[in-house]
């Protein structure tokens, strides 16, 4: 494969930043990679000329020191060796011809990262179907979006992040924003809530914590953890008390919602506020507002990333159906997705029950259409695979002994870390792609460096569903290769050379095109011409004269009725909750400075200054209680192991409720603490809620050797 034309020294590149899924526009200039200057796209319609601190800062990342250059091996002793790309190949493909001859193809497992392209995300689901002839394929997507997307694609058939531009946010009356803090998250959204509330709008947040979002908002419902679900059946109760259900709506648009209606009337708001902890005038007067007039209702994280998280998502849908409130102008439900290719991520086959264009692994129809477009048969084709938490618990002897790793931390990123990294240590052979070192490449077995996000192109699909293109702007260094170019080149020595005969990632992504022709998400109408003609096409687009489209739902839905299924779904307990021994809620979150797991923003020396460690939040009343000192540190621990951190007091969150950012791996692992009980939809685990015990520790309190070091603050040199 070809690497991608690059441009002259002083050039201006309209590319996008690499972070979260708002892919904000931006302009990026370089003579070389110590020389980068990057500015915020002002024509770029979705951030329209703002950008975040992550953004701005994100060209270090492109002359940082800690990159590694060159394929590494293990030698006998378990230190890394410097290797060839021939030798290094050579060996991964090897090693996983010896595990799938011992032990069959599904002893290999492919995990990959809503950070890739769709180029690489359709790829590596290819890769893993085809060369490896696994069914464990997924991604850490699965961390991320996944009963949002359960969710959406049981009630309305389809699932797209937002169902409309992020501009209509600024038409609506009522916004109701729960369980985001995109304040921090996605800063450059929040112009669109300002231009909102300017326009006589209100903003209400559901969040356990006063976040930086909540501050902004005209009504804080500080709920109680994992009650989202029994609130959501509480407003609709209040919508149906009240008669302000659009019943014309629901007649001619819906299915199911009888069945709906009589499990809402059982959730009576001062049986919901005694769950809740919200006032029943609160929730009345956010159900009356939102029916009052064009409205919204968005999710993030923290509703979704419950062992109910789909069903709570189904609630909140129930209630915006039952408004009439879906396919209306600046009205709908959405969910703000988090990575940065988190949609086009799961879109096109690198999760475990889907094939390219949101097709399904188990469906006969499905099958034989990508099965034409790839050359092989159906009975070739795997069927559905394990999901990321299962994945890694099946590692093992007679389960997965290989893993190729695609651009990202699982040993950071997975619930119950301590759990995660000794299964990782247990695997046969670990394969790490990426750009730096980091807590999983502690327990890889070969490390292919690969280009960074300004070195290469490609297509990303960002949270409104609109397809946009990241652009190279300058030249690598010698050593790092495309993870396109690596996966190309290990099917060859799979055998399977032919069906990855790419040149470049606009041959890939024609094959794309094709594999998702009449699909629910349907590329096959998009170009890279139209890309940078239109700044960006929304899908569905099934043909290039098809305009794309930026709203969904306006006349039907994705079923071949055009329905929407109202769900009943019940409040139920958390898969843990405080008791005695564990008396607290610990949840998780981010910080403004930080990315996911911090392996690329905690190498900017100014996001590292700004947040150089994790702390926990706690209620004043509540560190009274146990002696905590506002300079000191504090040791949470749940039934899963320990953390020290350092505390911060603060009346921004609930009493009964310690908050920390999930950024850190090593003794900092907030993922320590957290439990991998599944949401049995979605296979999300519950990062959101955990119980755990809080007592003072010393400043040089010693945890044991259990918890490593953070790999992200080594350097190349010593991780070499």
């Amino acid at each position: 494969m070809q690497l991608p034309t690059l441009h002259a020294p002083a050039t201006t590149v309209r590319t996008h930043c690499p972070y979260c899924a708002f892919q904000c526009g931006m302009r990026l200039t370089t003579g070389d990679a110590a020389a980068v200057t990057i500015a915020p796209d002002a024509e770029f319609p979705v951030n329209a000329g703002q950008m975040c601190v992550k953004g701005f800062t994100s060209g270090d990342l492109l002359s940082s020191p800690d990159r590694v250059t060159s394929p590494l091996l293990r030698d006998a002793a378990g230190a890394w060796r410097e290797a060839s790309w021939a030798e290094a190949l050579d060996f991964v493909a090897q090693e996983f011809i010896r595990i799938r001859q011992a032990d069959g193809p599904a002893a290999v497992a492919c995990y990959g990262s809503g950070a890739l392209t769709n180029e690489k995300a359709y790829l590596l689901g290819k890769f893993a179907r085809v060369a490896l002839k696994t069914p464990n394929v997924d991604y850490n997507g699965r961390y991320c979006m996944s009963s949002a997307a359960a969710a959406q694609n049981a009630a309305f058939g389809v699932d797209r992040g937002l169902n409309f531009p992020v501009e209509d946010i600024a038409g609506a009356r009522t916004v109701l924003l729960w369980g985001s803090n995109c304040a921090d998250t996605l800063p450059p959204i929040m112009q669109w809530f300002d231009k909102q509330r300017a326009a006589a709008g209100e903003l209400f947040v559901v969040d356990p914590r006063r976040s930086a979002t909540a501050r902004a908002a005209d009504l804080h419902l500080q709920l109680t953890p994992g009650s989202d679900l029994a609130l959501a059946n509480g407003m609709l109760f209040v919508a149906v008390e009240e008669n302000l259900i659009d019943r014309d709506y629901l007649a001619e648009r819906t299915v199911g919602f009888e069945q709906v209606r009589q499990l809402a009337m059982q959730y009576y708001p001062p049986h919901v506020e005694r769950l809740t902890g919200v006032r029943e005038s609160d929730l009345r007067r956010v159900v009356r507002q939102m029916a009052s007039g064009p409205s919204m209702l968005l999710s993030g994280r923290g509703p979704e990333q419950q062992s109910k998280g789909t069903d709570t998502v189904l609630a909140m849908i129930n209630l915006m159906l039952a408004l009439g409130k879906i396919g209306k102008p600046s009205s709908g439900y959405g969910c703000l997705t988090g990575q940065g290719n988190g949609q086009g991520g799961r879109e096109h086959g690198q999760k475990a029950d889907q094939l390219p264009g949101y097709r399904l692994i188990e469906n006969d129809a499905d099958r034989e259409h990508v099965a034409r477009v790839w050359n092989v048969t159906p009975e070739d084709l795997p069927r559905k695979g394990l999901s990321a938490t299962e994945s890694v618990g099946a590692i093992g002897p007679g389960g997965i002994r290989g893993w190729l790793s695609l651009a990202n931390d699982l040993a950071v990123s997975a619930p119950n870390a301590n759990w995660a990294g000794e299964r990782l240590a247990d695997l046969e052979c670990l394969v790490v792609c990426d750009s730096f070192p980091n807590e999983t490449s502690r327990y890889a077995h070969a490390f292919l460096p690969t280009l960074q996000w300004a070195e290469e192109e490609g297509t990303m699909t960002n949270l409104e569903g609109r397809v946009i293109r990241r652009r190279p702007a300058l030249l690598p260094p010698d050593g790092p290769q495309s993870d396109l170019w690596i996966l190309r080149e290990l099917a060859e020595r799979l055998g399977e050379g032919d069906r990855f005969a790419f040149d470049s990632p606009a041959e890939v992504f024609d094959e794309l095109r094709e594999a998702t022709r009449g699909a629910r998400a349907d590329y096959s109408g998009i170009t890279y011409q139209r890309i940078d003609n239109e700044e960006g096409v929304f899908w569905p687009c099934p043909d290039e004269s098809h305009p794309g489209t930026p709203c969904m739902f306006e006349t039907r839905f994705a079923y071949s009725d055009g329905r929407a299924r109202c769900v009943p779904v019940a409040h139920r307990p958390a898969g843990e909750e405080p008791d005695e021994a564990y008396p607290y809620w610990f949840t998780t979150g981010r910080y403004r400075e930080h990315y996911n797991t911090g392996a690329q923003t905690r190498r900017v020396a100014k996001l590292a200054e700004a947040k150089p460690v994790p702390r926990l939040q706690v209620h004043p009343r509540t560190a009274r209680r146990h002696g905590l000192d506002a300079d000191g540190y504090v040791l949470a621990e749940s039934r899963r192991g320990a953390v020290r951190f350092r505390i911060e007091i603060t009346p921004d969150t609930r009493p009964d409720v310690v908050f920390a950012p999930f950024h850190w791996g090593g003794r900092d692992a907030a993922n320590v603490l957290t439990s991998a009980t599944l949401d049995p939809k979605s296979r999300m685990p519950e990062f959101k809620i955990s119980a755990v015990r809080l007592s003072p520790a010393p400043d040089e309190e010693e945890l044991g050797e259990a918890a490593p070091v953070d790999a992200s603050q080594r350097t190349r040199k010593e991780l070499v």
